[in-house]
């Protein structure tokens, strides 16, 4: 049985960017953001971004200026929030939990470029997913790249570039991203003489 290259693509497999259904998609969700992203009515805009998705929970809002490449790898919770200009590169899955909000100019980034100059020639890529928990907070203009999993109740510093994974209940800022704060279960930041 022959695989997809949207399947491969989505299984974080050699895949081939240039594959006649991943275009077609691009150019429909490209299409349909450009008049979307023009809407003024915040139902309007966000019910139809939403259309796009995987799956998004209720109480979905996005601002102005969402972006993704094919939107059916994009599964997000509950109570979402994201402010202007958020990009989601879904080539892999972007999983975002329940009651995450996110601030301006924030960018998922799930592809990856073989470092093999012979491979990106063919035009060969591949992805990571990218998972985040219940509860987070980022702030604007951070980036989240390929492979990351940030726990539940992480609050991400603006600015940051997140390279890595990072468990729950954690502050994390810089670039690249570390742990600046510890926090307990009702978000108090732990004293210790780590930090």
């Amino acid at each position: 049985m022959m695989i997809s290259e949207r399947a491969k693509m989505t299984a974080g497999q050699p895949y081939q960017q240039f594959d006649s259904e991943l275009i077609a998609r691009r150019k429909l969700v490209r299409e349909q953001l450009l008049q979307i992203n023009q809407l003024t009515d915040n139902e309007a805009r966000n019910g139809q971004a939403k259309a796009l998705l995987a799956e998004a929970g209720d109480d979905f809002f996005a601002e102005a200026g969402i972006t993704f490449d094919y939107g059916f790898n994009v599964h997000i919770g509950d109570h979402f929030y994201a402010n202007y200009r958020l990009t989601l590169l879904d080539t892999c899955p972007i999983t975002i939990g329940d009651h995450c909000y996110i601030g301006p100019d924030v960018g998922f980034y799930t592809p990856v470029h073989p470092l093999s100059a012979q491979q990106r020639d063919a035009d060969v890529e591949m992805g990571k997913p990218i998972t985040i928990g219940n509860s987070i907070w980022i702030g604007g203009h951070a980036t989240l790249l390929p492979g990351v999993t940030l726990g539940d109740r992480v609050v991400v510093g603006a600015g940051s570039v997140v390279t890595k994974s990072f468990p729950s209940d954690v502050v994390i800022a810089g670039n690249p991203a570390c742990v600046i704060r510890r926090l307990d279960e009702h978000g108090e930041v732990i004293t210790d003489n780590k930090n």
